[in-house]
């Protein structure tokens, strides 16, 4: 199903604009879209600070915090910062089908900056201990766990039906960007400033993002998928509220694809445990080393959202094909350890990343009914991220016993079996053809 056609956002419609519309339609999305470019440009600096203090606090665990255990440290770590987008799915469901979503953005961002700035001003005053660096992360990942899911349900509201696709590439692309500027800054900054230094910028770009968010308008729509009022906040209009599980059960081809990639997360969310371990046991590098790998995956991830939509085939040949890549790309550092080379390889994983992320993404927002699509997307993130508190503490427990090359051949074997089932999901099941074609209309 699709979307209802939106008009350009109140902001767009009250700028005078001398432009003829082919030029308007020539012009990237967040220049001719203020508001959306407002709210992506807000995703781009919370998920970036998200992302630099889960990179930067992973490499001060591993490279000074911790003498021992490192890998096991650093995996729990990595598990209490993903465990928010599954326990508290129905939660998320149900604020971002009650409440405006501009609210719901704006809050989130605001909360998250306080709690960094709190970190920051106890990391300053000294003897910080791990378990406050903990807190911290859950707290942060909890802000993300209400934000993503809101901004991906409100894409609409910002955005006409023929941009949502466009959208959806912009959006993802976030999380690329977000790797991007955590791997150049994560590390790097705790190596200079340390936690204090670190936490200090996500403040700082946590409640710039509460500002943007502020001053973007949202358009409402109605949960029969028509335009409904105008509203500044993008509140939904009454909203038809159904179980989360009834959501997926009336869906099963988004329901099999959705198994399908939360077998893959367990072994593609390791890269964020082995990428430290890998730089200090065999790189024997220090944070620039971290910050290059960080920054190739990141890169790679950023060209895939924006070229995901150029890959030929359905859906589902694609992004089998693209998992099966992914797998010889992330067992690749496993045998070579060269620097170019596991940067090449990361950079090849994160493009496989982005370009499944878009394609799937965007055949999920025209396929699901815009009244569920508050419920549908806080489980999606539970579903897919249900994984990733398990592929953190498995691959950081293993890691102090096993070598990082031998993690890095068990991340592209297990990648195997989830591109063999993808590759078969739309052959076996009609309901999945049919969503295909649906999905593949440009």
């Amino acid at each position: 199903m699709t979307a209802a056609p939106l008009a350009d956002t109140a902001d767009t419609e009250k700028q005078p604009d001398s432009r003829t519309g082919a030029d308007r339609r020539r012009a990237p999305l967040v220049l001719r879209n203020r508001a959306f470019g407002a709210v992506w440009l807000g995703q781009v600096l919370t998920q970036a600070a998200v992302r630099m203090f889960q990179v930067g606090v992973s490499w001060w665990i591993v490279a000074y915090a911790v003498p021992e255990a490192r890998g096991l440290a650093s995996g729990l770590f990595m598990a209490v910062c993903t465990l928010p987008a599954v326990a508290l799915a129905p939660v998320v469901a149900g604020a971002v089908a009650r409440c405006a979503h501009r609210s719901v953005l704006r809050t989130a961002a605001a909360v998250a900056g306080v709690s960094s700035a709190a970190l920051a001003l106890w990391a300053y005053g000294g003897g910080l201990p791990l378990t406050t660096v903990y807190a911290a992360g859950l707290a942060l990942a909890t802000c993300q766990a209400f934000f993503d899911p809101c901004l991906t349900t409100s894409v609409p509201e910002l955005v006409d039906d023929a941009d949502i696709e466009r959208a959806t590439g912009f959006e993802l692309s976030t999380q690329s960007l977000a790797g991007l500027v955590g791997a150049l800054l994560g590390a790097l900054t705790v190596d200079r400033a340390g936690v204090a230094g670190l936490s200090a910028g996500c403040a700082a770009a946590y409640l710039g993002a509460a500002v943007l968010v502020a001053s973007a308008r949202f358009r409402t729509v109605a949960m029969d998928g028509t335009d409904g009022a105008g509203s500044p906040d993008g509140a939904a209009a009454a909203p038809r509220r159904r179980p989360l599980g009834r959501i997926l059960a009336e869906l099963p081809s988004v329901r099999r694809i959705l198994i399908c990639f939360t077998a893959a997360n367990l072994f593609t969310a390791a890269v964020f445990v082995v990428i430290p371990l890998y730089t200090r046991s065999v790189l024997l590098g220090g944070g620039g080393t971290v910050a290059l790998l960080e920054a190739s995956l990141g890169t790679g991830a950023l060209v895939g959202a924006f070229t995901g939509t150029r890959v030929p085939g359905r859906p589902t040949v694609a992004g089998a094909w693209c998992l099966g890549l992914m797998a010889l790309a992330l067992a690749l550092p496993g045998l070579f350890v060269q620097r170019p080379v596991v940067a090449g390889s990361l950079a090849v994983a994160g493009w496989c990343a982005g370009a499944v992320s878009v394609r799937f993404v965007a055949l999920f927002q025209r396929m699901v009914p815009t009244a569920d699509k508050p419920g549908f997307f806080a489980v999606m993130q539970a579903v897919l991220g249900a994984s990733l508190p398990v592929a953190s503490l498995v691959f950081g427990s293993a890691g102090d016993h096993l070598s990082p090359q031998t993690l890095c051949l068990a991340q592209g074997i297990g990648l195997l079996p989830a591109a063999c089932a993808l590759a078969l999901l739309g052959s076996r099941t009609p309901e999945a053809a049919a969503a295909e074609s649906a999905g593949g209309e440009r």
